[in-house]
């Protein structure tokens, strides 16, 4: 399947939403971005967006509708896993990832974000009453994970939600 149909538009994430007042254009990369949801709004705002996928489906649909959309959005097919290389020199004032969790990459994730940029990640963690069971252990953050892993930056949002079995931290991080 190369092509998507009867597709409606992605949507951004709803936290990444609320924290609409802090941000303000600039530079942006959307790791492990799918469809594109949070890449086409913060686009919308000003943002100039790098959207990276193993999807060549995903990237594919994302430079067609930034096209269609006239948002400046550059998409690249990258397996995070392994090449990272050309991420290194680049430096952004925004790092989004969303429903995505490859621990290794927290030390890219930290470089690439410029001094006082914001970071916005959510994903899964471990917790038993929630309805994320089918997801492996090791793609789940462990309770305040991500705090632990940022701690020194501004945390400006977190929520461990034991209902929807998800972490999410928005923060800045400072010189």
């Amino acid at each position: 399947m190369d092509k998507l149909t009867n597709q409606t538009s992605p949507e951004p994430n709803r936290r990444l939403l609320e924290m609409a007042f802090y941000l303000n254009g600039g530079t942006a990369i959307d790791f492990a971005s799918g469809l594109g949801g949070n890449s086409f709004f913060l686009a919308d705002l000003g943002y100039d967006m790098t959207a990276i996928d193993i999807s060549d489906v995903a990237i594919n649909y994302v430079q067609e509708e930034a096209a269609n959309r006239g948002l400046n959005i550059t998409a690249k097919v990258a397996d995070l896993t392994k090449e990272r290389t050309d991420l290194t020199s680049c430096r952004y004032d925004l790092a989004v990832m969303t429903y995505y969790l490859e621990r290794s990459l927290f030390p890219l994730v930290k470089q690439v974000i410029k001094d006082d940029g914001y970071l916005f990640f959510e994903t899964y963690y471990k917790q038993k009453t929630s309805g994320n069971e089918h997801i492996s252990n090791q793609y789940k953050l462990e309770s305040n994970e991500l705090l632990n892993e940022f701690r020194g930056w501004k945390i400006l949002f977190f929520e461990e939600n034991e209902q929807e079995g998800r972490q999410t931290i928005f923060c800045r991080k400072t010189q």
